[in-house]
Formats: structure tokens, sequence, C-alpha cells
């Protein structure tokens, strides 16, 4: 069994290590461009952005609210608690530079991908909307955007699977309660457990489609963010002296050509895109999935919204989670990793119990994460499908949870990596084709010449 997955971990990476140039290129890059094109404007609009969150129009379709809701519940959690000490566990505190500019650039993504899924929708006979990624690429590229939905489509399906999420809450479950030690059955037997657990806890929700998503991640989404930011907040007040030498640390260690990281400081800056880009998500096509079936009648009001997730997600969670991961010194022992790490420096900085606190954060952050996703794989089945038949993804989901309990998080990194890549190129590529549209609107609300 173990040379098995060491052969698939070394079979992932030998194909991640291409592809992960590409998503390096059409991220950075392809964000770049739109920064340029939108001359940065939308970041300009964070004030109006925050109005608008809680603005409902009177037509169909979920709020703005719970749009963004149900999108931070999916790159809300582990990616930012998890991704995050992962990150500085294999580049050092230096990536979270890399992290935070690459989030800057995703707002401007998130901008751009959310407008578009909201232009380019089709409405559904129940007046319900209809829209993401693969219908502004069909809709809006006439000859070959076709293709691109489908290429999209099929990487999503695995793309959007509770992998990472179900293996970093057993994991979490595993070394923090220890159940063996109460009852000894074997840690693969409480994996295994703990997978069907979480299959049966989440198929309550995502067997209820869309609106019950949206309805539990909306209650649970800003709860558990204002708990995580203010435990996290104390810590750091706690540890004042130690904040300033600590970014003093993450910006000279970001710009170190030195760096011991694997690939030297491109393989650091490669680390630190590819992991912000799985913390919000931007490039990657997720959000629009949500963000097009809101209410919202104008574009560039769906795409301020959705701009606030790499803000909120990322700069504000991703830095919090760095800077504890780093005061601790967790970070330097080498057998650690994850979600493992994570909790040994909550628990170093809260008074020796801060890694129980947590956990129940991670179980709510990790069971709405469970939610969000499926929804994202029952588009992608629709679309490749029939829209009627998309809910039928979510039993392959369901007992999808149970295996991604038992294998390592290794294998897990590897897969997501490689899907969100195949998933990145042809929606930055539709972005880029599809931008005069967005400036277009941009023009039409005088914001730009």
């Amino acid at each position: 069994m173990s040379d098995l997955i060491s052969s698939t971990e070394a079979l992932l990476k030998a194909i991640i290590s291409p592809l992960e140039w590409v998503m390096l290129l059409a991220v950075v890059g392809g964000g770049l461009y739109l920064m340029l094109h939108s001359r940065g404007i939308p970041l300009l609009k964070l004030r109006p952005a925050f109005k608008l969150l809680f603005l409902k129009e009177k037509t169909q379709g979920i709020s703005r609210f719970q749009a963004l809701s149900a999108v931070l519940a999916a790159t809300v959690g582990l990616g930012n608690i998890s991704g995050v000490a992962i990150a500085i566990h294999m580049g050092g505190p230096g990536v979270l530079v890399w992290m935070w500019l690459t989030a800057l650039i995703g707002m401007i993504i998130k901008f751009y991908s959310c407008t578009l899924a909201v232009q380019l929708r089709s409405v559904e006979a129940n007046g319900e909307p209809l829209g993401g990624p693969m219908y502004y690429m069909q809709m809006g590229i006439k000859q070959w955007g076709k293709p691109l939905a489908v290429w999209f489509s099929i990487a999503g399906l695995f793309g959007v699977l509770p992998a990472f999420t179900a293996n970093q809450l057993t994991q979490t479950f595993m070394n923090v309660v220890e159940p063996d030690s109460f009852i000894a059955l074997g840690d693969l037997e409480w994996k295994f457990f703990t997978g069907l657990v979480l299959a049966i806890a989440s198929s309550f929700v995502i067997f209820g489609g869309l609106k019950s998503i949206v309805k539990v991640t909306s209650n649970l989404v800003p709860v558990m963010v204002g708990l995580y930011f203010f435990m996290g907040l104390f810590i750091l007040i706690s540890n004042g002296d130690a904040v300033f030498p600590t970014l003093e640390l993450i910006f000279t260690e970001a710009f170190n050509f030195d760096t011991a990281v694997t690939g030297g400081f491109w393989g650091l800056v490669i680390l630190g895109v590819r992991r912000a880009v799985f913390s919000n998500e931007s490039g990657v096509g997720n959000a629009p999935m949500y963000h097009g079936q809101s209410q919202s009648s104008k574009g560039t009001d769906e795409g301020l919204v959705a701009m606030l997730g790499p803000l909120l997600d990322t700069v504000l969670v991703c830095s919090i989670t760095g800077l504890i991961v780093i005061i601790s010194g967790a970070y330097k022992t080498t057998d650690l990793n994850g979600i493992v790490l994570t909790l040994e420096a909550f628990r170093i900085l809260f008074f020796g119990f801060g890694d129980q606190l947590l956990l129940l954060m991670v179980f709510v952050f990790g069971i709405s994460t469970l939610f969000t996703y499926s929804y994202y794989g029952v588009k992608c089945f629709g679309f490749l499908t029939q829209k009627k038949w998309g809910s039928y993804y979510n039993y392959f989901y369901v007992g999808s949870i149970i295996i991604s309990a038992l294998v390592t998080v290794e294998v897990v990194i590897g897969i997501i990596d490689l899907a969100f890549a195949l998933m990145c190129i042809p929606n930055m590529v539709a972005l880029i084709y599809l931008a005069k549209s967005v400036k277009q609107e941009m023009r039409g609300r005088n914001w730009i010449s």
C-alpha cells in the first residue's frame, strides 16, 4: 500500500511540474494584464463593494451576501488554516509575501470573472439565473467557447472533490482527540469511521441543493470568521513584541535568492502562488459558479462584491494564520505539516488549549467547505450532461469523502493542484478574451474613460 502511495505521489509531481509554470503564467501574467486593462480601478472601490454586499435586488436568485458567504465557506477554512501551514513548512516564512501579492492580483481576477458570470448567463424556466465559467465561455466565445467549457467542467469534477478538506478534518480529529486511546480500533479504522460520519453529516445539506447550502453557510461563516479573527488577534496582541520582527523575517526571506526551498527562489514564488490560488481560488473559476446565481442585475456590482473574497480569506485570515505559525516557532519542527502544524502553533500560544478551540472552528469551516464544494461539481456535471442530472454527482462526491479521509495529504495536494491548474488555463484564456465586455460596462458606469 505504501509503495502504491509513493508511486502516486511521484507521478503527480512529474505531471504537475510543467503545469505549475503554465498556471503561474496564467494567474500572474493574466492577472497583471487585467490589472493594467482595468487600471486597477476596482481595487479603489472597496467601500462601495461593502455597501453592495448587504443590498438586495428584487429579482430571482440568491443575494450577494449569500453568494459571497458560500464562496468564503469554500475558501476561508482549511485552505487558509492548513494550506498556509503547508506553504510555510515547504517554503519558509517568505512564502507569505507571494501569497499576498497573488491575492491582490486575485481580487482583479475575481472582479472580471464574477462580472462576466452575471453578464453572460442563461435563465432557467422558473426564472432562476444560471451562470459560471462554462456559461460565459460558451456564450461569449462563439467559435471555441464550448470546447473550453467542456475542458473546464471535466477538470472541475475532480478539482472540487472534498479531498483536502476531508483529509485534514480527519487528521485534526486523529491528532487532537486521539480516539484510539479511548477505543483501540487502529488509525485506519478510525479514519474510515471519521470519513463516514463526515459523509453522512454533509449529505443532509448538499442533497437539499443551492438554497439549502447558502442558507447554512450564510449563518455559519460570518460567526466562525469572527471567532477566528478575534482569537488570532488576541494571540498577536499578546505576542506584540514578536510581530514586527516576524514581518521583517517574512519580507527578508521572500527575496532570499539562496532560499532552501525546492526550486530555489522561483520555487518559493511558485509555491506562494499555488497556495494562494488554493486559498482564494482566484483564476480557477469556482467563485463565478455561485456569484453567477446572484440577484445582481449589473455584472460589475457582483464583481465588486466577489473581489472582497481574496481580501478576507487570503490577506486577512492567511496573514493571521501565518504570523501565528511563525511566531510560535512550530514551523521549524520538520515532522509537523498541514493542520497539525497550525494546531501546534495555537496550542503553544493560547494557554495550552488553543488547539482544542481551533478544532471546533476547523470542524465548522471544514463542514461548510464540504457543503459548498459539492455544488461546484453539480454544476460541472450538469453542464456536461443535462442540468437535471447534475445532482447525481453528489453520490460520487459523498463517497469520495470516505476515500479522502484515508489517503496521505501529499497525494491530496497533488490531485487538487493538478485539477486546479487544468481549470485555471481555460478560465484565464476566457477572461482575457472577454475582458473588453467588462471594460465596456465599467465605461458605462463612468469608472474608466
